[in-house]
C-alpha cells in the first residue's frame, strides 16, 4: 500500500469520501433496494428482447441525439418516486389521479416516451405479455448510455410494471435544482442511495442540457449584492446571458432556449462534466454545490482525472437505482400490455364510445351537466399549465434531454 504522503491530494480525499459513502450506505441500502432480478432473465422466454430494444433505441437516437440523455432522466425519474415500476409511463391512473408524467418536474420535458411505445409493441409482436415495460425502460436506458460514450454494462431483469401514478407522490421526495448537499445527500439516502452515487449519477449532465429558465436565477437578480451568482466563472455567465434572455412573466417556459450542460463534449457522456465543475461552470444550482462541500469536491477531483474509473461507477450507480423498490414475481404488478396504460384501461377505453353511442337520446335521460358528474379523468384531455416558478423548483434532471 502506497504511503499517504505519496498519495495524490484528490485520491486521499476521495479515499475518505468513499469510505464514509459506504458507511451510509450500509445503513440504508436494504430499505429501499430489493434482490430477485436476474442477468439474462429473458433468455428463455424472449431471447431476441435486448437485442431488439438496443436497436429499436440506436435507431432512435440516430435521428435525435436528444433521445440518448431523455431515456436516462426517464428512467432516473421513475425509479427515484415509487421504485422502478414504470409509473411515470402511464396516461392515467385507475384510481383516477393526476400522472407522474403530468408533474411539472416532468411534463412537456420528458423526452423518449415514443421510443419506449416502440419497443413495448416490438416486443408485444415478438414475446406477448411477456417483457414488462419496467424492464424495457431499464434496458434502454443502459443502451442510450452505451450510446453516449459509456461501455457496456450487464441489466438485471424481472421487475413488474406497478399499477399506480401519482404526481403528488413527488413534491419534497425529490431532487431540484436549487438544493445543496446536505439536502441531495439527504434525499439519495432515503432511497437507499449514498452521497458517492449522487455524485456519480450527476456526470449523466456530461451530456443534454437545461432550459434557462432552470438556472435564470444564478444571472439575473441573484441577491441585493450581486445580479449574478459569484460562484458562477464571470465569463461563463457573461456568456449564459447572451443565450437566455432575462424572463418576462408572459413567457412560455416550453419556448424558453436551452443551454448545454457539458460545453466541452456535450453528447459524449464522459468526465468533462467534473472539469467543467472545477472550473466554475456548473450550470445548475445543484450541480455547483457539489465543490462547495469538501467530501464531495474531492469525489468531483477524482473523477475529472479518471474517465474509466467515473464510468466504472456509473454504470454500478444504474444497477442500484434499477433494483430500488422493484416489484418481482406473481403477484405483484403485472406485465402491461401497453405501457401507458394499466391492463384493462385499454378494453373500458374502447367500450366507452360504444356505451355513449347506445345511450337512449331523451331529455330527460341526459346526463346533468354539473360540476360534481364530470368524470375525473379530464386531466387527460387537456394539457396542465406549467408555470415558470413551479418549473423552476422542480426537477434533478430537468431539461435533461
Amino acid at each position: 500500500m502506497p504511503n499517504r504522503g505519496d498519495m495524490p491530494r484528490h485520491k486521499l480525499l476521495f479515499l475518505f469520501a468513499l469510505l464514509a459513502s459506504a458507511a451510509q450506505r450500509g445503513a440504508v441500502v436494504d430499505a429501499a433496494i430489493v434482490d430477485g432480478l436476474q442477468v439474462g432473465f429473458y433468455s428463455q422466454t424472449c431471447p431476441q428482447a435486448e437485442g431488439a430494444i438496443s436497436d429499436i433505441v440506436n435507431n432512435e437516437i440516430g435521428m435525435d441525439r436528444g433521445i440518448a440523455p431523455g431515456l436516462i432522466r426517464l428512467f432516473f425519474h421513475d425509479c427515484f418516486i415509487t421504485g422502478c415500476d414504470a409509473s411515470i409511463l402511464l396516461d392515467e391512473s385507475p384510481a383516477g389521479d393526476v400522472p407522474e408524467k403530468e408533474s411539472s418536474a416532468n411534463g412537456f420535458t420528458l423526452v423518449g416516451l415514443r421510443t419506449i411505445d416502440i419497443a413495448k409493441s416490438t416486443l408485444e409482436g415478438m414475446c406477448p405479455r411477456t417483457v414488462s415495460c419496467a424492464d424495457i425502460l431499464a434496458f434502454a436506458a443502459r443502451d442510450a448510455a452505451v450510446a453516449a460514450g459509456l461501455p457496456n454494462y450487464d441489466v438485471a431483469a424481472g421487475r413488474r410494471d406497478g399499477m399506480r401514478s401519482n404526481m403528488d407522490d413527488l413534491p419534497g421526495n425529490f431532487p431540484v435544482p436549487g438544493h445543496h448537499v446536505p439536502r441531495l445527500t439527504e434525499l439519495f439516502g432515503q432511497r437507499g442511495l449514498s452521497q458517492e452515487d449522487l455524485v456519480v449519477l450527476s456526470g449523466a449532465h456530461s451530456v443534454g442540457g437545461a432550459h434557462c429558465f432552470m438556472f435564470s436565477n444564478r444571472i439575473y437578480g441573484f441577491s441585493e449584492e450581486a445580479d449574478v451568482d459569484p460562484s458562477l466563472d464571470p465569463e461563463y455567465a457573461e456568456r449564459l446571458r447572451q443565450m437566455c434572455p432575462p424572463r418576462k412573466p408572459d413567457d412560455d417556459p416550453q419556448q424558453a432556449p436551452k443551454v448545454k450542460f457539458d460545453a466541452q463534449t456535450g453528447e459524449k457522456l464522459d468526465n468533462a462534466y467534473y472539469a467543467e465543475l472545477l472550473a466554475r461552470r456548473g450550470l445548475l444550482t445543484s450541480d455547483s454545490a457539489l465543490i462547495e462541500d469538501p467530501q464531495t469536491r474531492a469525489m468531483v477531483e477524482a473523477f475529472a482525472a479518471d474517465d474509466a474509473l467515473w464510468q466504472q461507477k456509473f454504470a454500478e450507480a444504474m444497477q442500484r437505482v434499477g433494483m430500488l423498490d422493484v416489484l418481482v414475481g406473481e403477484g405483484k404488478g403485472q406485465v402491461r400490455h401497453q405501457c401507458r396504460l394499466v391492463n384493462g384501461q385499454e378494453e373500458e377505453q374502447r367500450q366507452q364510445p360504444q356505451q355513449q353511442q347506445k345511450q337512449p337520446q331523451l331529455p330527460w335521460l341526459r346526463q346533468p351537466q354539473l360540476p360534481w358528474f364530470r368524470q375525473r379523468r379530464q386531466h387527460q384531455h387537456r394539457p396542465l399549465r406549467h408555470h415558470p416558478v413551479a418549473n423552476l423548483i422542480n426537477g434533478f434532471f430537468r431539461g435533461f434531454h
